[in-house]
């Protein structure tokens, strides 16, 4: 019964002169969204409202999915739409639509009505009270309860007449796109995926670095991390995934540098090469999975060296959360499964026994010298050897 859906929005609302330029935005990633699945919708803006049109035969709950997933929307609502005949033809599309959404009469309601066309005969109070009283006559069932109902039916005058009663929540956050690109650090973990979803969720662009190290890492656990981007891409859009082939680098890090110094003087190296790749794809910051403490390379002093080779921003929206609500939101967002599948990953290939937790940075620069011959051309050969994929989304 449902052929339009009112689009609901959060923060853009308080946006001020750059407000339509997030609305745009919005309007766009709804419709990339609806192209993907089978249906004519119609996207568009009208009076700070934003609505989705079906024209013809459509899913029902594929299309709500669909929005579901798109960052931006707070709120999806199954509407109504009728021309302006009069109240009397009004009150008759009003009584059909709570005839058929409420197949169970005994409940309560209270009527919501916006006047957005002043010129319209009745206010706002007066087209409630009026149609809650037709309703009343209509179903003697049903009860009015204005400060607990179990129904919130509302109506809005506006160029047509919107009738809804329910909201459907969308993921919130801001559309992709309104706030630059950055470059996630992708691992096969539970993590990285879930801080690659939040910094999406804030408007960015995502693409994606992962490091593979063959044959110490197999092609099953370069999939399992295809297939999290293509995971984290059904809310953030086409990601473009590249592969360094990271092996050589972590085996001369083996044979020259301290056992214990292995893990921070190899995640140095991946945040150069994860910065070298950001600036060639016009990324303007890095984003990890890290949180304080949860391993030996997230103290904040393993952090802290990790961060020195890095002159772009590092986002970690992970810094201050528990395992758990990591886990809660990749069982949420879908790549707990994916994530927790046992394929090895090169971190967990070379860690020591014993790893350092408070490097020191005079310690680190004195290890890294023992690298001088040969790091920089392992460097450059790594990423004149990157393989690049675009991982789902939305073309």
């Amino acid at each position: 019964m449902f052929k339009a859906f009112l689009i609901k929005y959060g923060e853009i609302g308080i946006k001020g002169k750059n407000r339509h330029l997030f609305e745009d935005a919005l309007v766009r990633q709804i419709q990339l969204a609806l192209n993907q699945i089978d249906g004519e919708f119609i996207v568009r803006k009208e009076s700070g409202r934003i609505y989705v049109d079906i024209v013809g035969e459509y899913d029902y709950e594929e299309t709500i999915d669909a929005l579901q997933h798109v960052f931006g929307i707070v709120g999806i609502a199954p509407m109504v739409q009728v021309e302006d005949k009069g109240f009397e033809h009004l009150a008759e599309q009003v009584i059909s639509y709570m005839d058929a959404v409420y197949k169970d009469k005994h409940i309560t309601f209270k009527v919501h009505s916006v006047r957005g066309r002043k010129n319209y005969p009745l206010n706002s109070m007066e087209i409630s009270r009026d149609m809650g009283a037709r309703i009343l006559a209509a179903f003697p069932d049903m009860k009015v309860d204005v400060h607990n109902p179990q129904v919130n039916l509302h109506i809005e005058i506006r160029q047509k007449i919107n009738i809804f009663s329910k909201v459907i929540p969308g993921c919130g956050g801001m559309p992709v796109g309104t706030n630059g690109k950055a470059m996630l650090l992708l691992s096969g973990g539970i993590d990285s995926p879930v801080a690659g979803y939040m910094t999406a969720k804030r408007g960015v662009v995502l693409e994606a670095t992962y490091f593979h190290a063959p044959p110490y890492t197999s092609d099953r656990a370069k999939q399992k991390v295809v297939d999290l981007a293509s995971q984290v891409a059904k809310y953030a859009g086409p990601i473009k995934l590249h592969i360094v082939n990271f092996t050589a680098i972590q085996l001369y890090i083996y044979e020259k540098c301290p056992h214990e110094e292995l893990t921070i003087i190899m995640r140095r190296y991946m945040m150069k090469i994860a910065q070298t790749l950001a600036e060639a794809n016009g990324a303007l910051a890095l984003i990890t999975g890290e949180s304080i403490g949860q391993v030996a390379s997230q103290t904040i002093h393993s952090l802290c060296a990790t961060n020195e080779v890095c002159t772009m921003p590092v986002f970690r929206p992970l810094i201050s959360f528990d395992k758990q609500d990591i886990v809660d939101i990749a069982l949420k967002i879908g790549t707990y499964e994916t994530s927790i599948q046992p394929f090895e990953d090169c971190c967990t290939i070379f860690v020591a026994k014993h790893p350092v937790t408070k490097p020191n940075l005079k310690i680190i620069h004195r290890s890294e010298e023992k690298l001088a011959e040969q790091i920089e051309e392992l460097v450059k050969q790594a990423l004149n050897t990157v393989e690049t994929i675009v991982c789902g989304g939305i073309e």
